[in-house]
């Protein structure tokens, strides 16, 4: 095991307020695949969590009131550093995150189409007139409506996808004009505070304030301390369902956004290009080592055609190829850390004692677990109504689509499902009755544009993220009512 050094592009510290300041502690960071030392990073606390909040809300009106133009500029300006970069970024990644490089090279790409998506909306951003004299009591007013900054934000990334979820904050945060703290996953604080560090220096070059956007690591009472001050105007959160449900329940009143987890369903109709949805399944239930929110976890498949895409699913399997993420003919390599490959194990293992059949991988060797294919879990097992966040997909039949839209529907998620049909009326029948955010026909559930709008129903999450769709979460309306000429009696 050799560690595998990364050597910062930005100051040491923590970025609070204009400048960078010291952390109480230091841990290190680790890479998953094998173990070796990438780099220690600053650890802060909650002293540092109510210094970032003071510095945040003192510059509340001052982020509120920058011109469109420094707002823009800044995010153009990030999103060409971080162009010019790319390279750097994709190889901290896969350290970072043990994410196969081929996933760490589609997390830049959408990190940089979210920046520059974002200082597009810049221009997007105002408000519309309203016909006040629908009423007779409306005659002789004007009225019209802007937007407005929600006031300062918290952010908090996922593990998973770090430099993409950090900017899918940051960037319509800046583009509202909202100041925001920024709170990375303890294993990968790296990317989010060279992204800031980017960010930071954009706005400073475009006339606006490096302190807009701060970020604070640290445990749990880091997190409740920035999510429970009632001055936070909003709080946007990826993650787990159970951490998110809290923060929903802890920041009450505030307005919390959430993007929570999922168990993605790909379902299979009768008259589907059978090939066609055993490579989504492949390509969909493995890809960042099953790490994604709407990776493919579930197929359900109509019985007609059941054993034809089992054997078609066997057939591709050993094409997924394990090992070292910094390969780029790798596909899954480790989990993030021993604890969630112990955890995926166990519930594969469940499965199978309880009656679900092992139709390939399900074993671990050292950090890496072979991609898993199980049949027939049944209800109530964690592998089916869970999210697993591995590399294993579950295949269950029904007899037909109804039973499969039942099936899909009958989970506590909602975040994306995918249908794999022959006929448009399928396809429409599937949008109508599909209890999730999004609907994808004839490809995988994982599939996201960044702007697009995307979030999930039921404990799947509330709000939307997509540049445009956040920047109208980040905003309020104020409704404007003028009367030209004094009333008169």
């Amino acid at each position: 095991m050799t560690d595998q050094m990364f050597v910062p592009d930005f100051p040491d510290g923590l970025p609070i307020g204009d400048g960078w300041v010291d952390a109480p502690q230091r841990a290190e960071i680790r890479f998953p695949f094998d173990g070796s030392l990438v780099a220690d990073s600053p650890v802060g606390d909650v002293a540092l969590a109510q210094r970032a909040l003071e510095q945040a809300l003192a510059l509340r009106d001052t982020v509120g009131r920058l011109p469109s133009h420094v707002r823009r500029a800044a995010l153009t300006g990030a999103h060409d550093s971080i162009a010019q970069r790319r390279g750097d970024f994709e190889q901290l990644l896969v350290l970072e995150t043990g994410k196969p490089l081929v996933d760490c090279r589609v997390e830049v790409e959408r990190t940089l189409l979210t920046l520059q998506t974002a200082a597009e909306e810049v221009a997007r951003l105002h408000g519309e007139t309203v016909p006040l004299d629908l009423l007779p009591s409306g005659e002789g007013l004007f009225g019209f409506w802007v937007r407005k900054p929600i006031g300062v934000v918290v952010g908090i990334a996922g593990f998973n996808y770090p430099l993409l979820l950090a900017a899918h904050k940051i960037a319509p945060a800046v583009a509202a004009g909202c100041p925001i703290i920024i709170k990375p996953a303890p294993q990968t604080p790296l990317a989010n505070l060279w992204l800031v560090h980017i960010v930071r220096e954009a706005l400073v070059a475009a006339g606006g304030p490096a302190g807009a956007v701060q970020l604070v690591t640290g445990g749990p009472e880091v997190g409740v301390t920035l999510t429970t001050d009632r001055r936070v105007g909003a709080v946007s959160f990826t993650g787990s369902a159970a951490v998110g449900h809290r923060i929903a329940q802890d920041a009450a009143p505030t307005k919390v956004l959430l993007e929570l987890g999922s168990n993605a369903a790909l379902v299979v109709a009768a008259d589907a290009d059978i090939d066609a949805a055993a490579d989504a399944v492949v390509r969909g239930g493995y890809y960042a080592s099953g790490q994604a929110c709407i990776s493919v976890q579930r197929v359900v498949v109509v019985e007609d055609v059941r054993e034809t895409l089992l054997s078609r699913l066997v057939e591709r399997m050993s094409t997924v190829v394990v090992g070292d993420p910094r390969d780029e003919a790798t596909r899954v390599s480790a989990l993030i850390d021993g604890s969630s490959t112990s955890r995926v194990q166990k519930w594969v293992d469940q499965a199978i004692g309880s009656g679900a059949r092992l139709i390939t991988g399900g074993t671990v060797r050292g950090r890496l677990m072979a991609p898993t294919v199980l049949l027939d879990v049944p209800d109530g097992l964690e592998a089916w109504d869970e999210e697993i966040f591995g590399p294993v997909v579950a295949v269950r039949s029904v007899p037909d689509l109804k039973g499969a839209y039942d099936m899909v529907n009958a989970s506590r998620y909602g975040l994306h499902a995918s249908v794999f049909t022959a006929s448009l009326s399928t396809a429409f029948e599937a949008i109508d009755q599909l209890e999730v955010g999004g609907v994808v026909i004839n490809e995988v559930p994982g599939f996201r544009s960044d702007v697009m709008p995307y979030g999930g129903v039921k404990d799947s999450g509330a709000g939307r993220e997509g540049p445009r769709f956040a920047i109208e979460e980040l905003t309020v309306t104020r409704m404007a009512i003028i009367r030209p000429q004094t009333r008169k009696a």
